[in-house]
């Protein structure tokens, strides 16, 4: 809702977990992915590995309330660029 409110983004769709997130983003080809770090069926460690193994240039940056830093650290070692903490402020995020 948050980068919705943006004017400069474009939000294209929104995945409730990991296995949509890879049909999404073959469908609208998307420049940035705010993937959420733990999502049901497929979480999005392995939602960035398996999006990057296919498109390569996509930027993913992951968004989580978990302050786990062996799980942030698999999220950058699969391809994540960052990651975002949900608590952040609205303009941090954006």
């Amino acid at each position: 809702m948050i980068l919705d409110l943006e004017q400069t983004l474009e939000v294209v769709d929104l995945g409730s977990n990991g296995v949509k997130a890879i049909e999404l983003v073959k469908q609208h080809r998307p420049d940035v992915v705010l993937m959420d770090i733990r999502m049901p069926i497929l979480d999005g460690v392995q939602g960035t590995t398996q999006i990057l193994a296919v498109y390569p240039k996509t930027k993913i940056l992951m968004l989580t309330t978990f302050h786990d830093k062996d799980l942030i650290i698999s999220a950058i070692q699969s391809g994540a660029r960052g990651y975002l903490l949900k608590d952040m402020p609205s303009e941090a995020i954006v």
